[in-house]
């Protein structure tokens, strides 16, 4: 099972195996209060990308075609995180957004159940 959540949120023994999925570390947080397992930077989408949509934010769909893009340039850090889902029942990607669901959790999560 895939799960978001935020990284302010609460940490939660149903998390399973959590991963930071952010280029920066979240304000605010200690590295003991964020409970990660595991950081991967290079996950999250570019700040090219970022800075485009947040001038685009009315265009979801071509800021999904574009970070599908850059997750498919990026195949050592899906490979990651899917042999990490093998191994554990349940992970949970934290991310310290704003938004509880963001644009790209829809497009990495439809992506690693492939």
């Amino acid at each position: 099972m895939i799960q978001f959540k935020r990284i302010y949120e609460d940490y939660s023994e149903t998390d399973g195996y959590r991963i930071l999925i952010d280029r920066l570390w979240p304000r605010g947080i200690s590295k003991e209060r964020a409970m990660i397992d595991l950081w991967i930077k290079e996950i999250a989408p570019s700040n090219d990308l970022r800075k485009w949509y947040s001038n685009n934010s009315g265009n979801t769909s071509e800021f999904q075609k574009r970070y599908l893009t850059e997750l498919k340039n990026n195949a050592d850090s899906l490979k990651k995180i899917k042999k990490i889902l093998k191994n554990h029942e349940t992970i949970t990607l934290l991310s310290a957004s704003k938004d509880t669901n963001p644009v790209h959790n829809i497009v990495l999560k439809k992506v690693l159940k492939e």
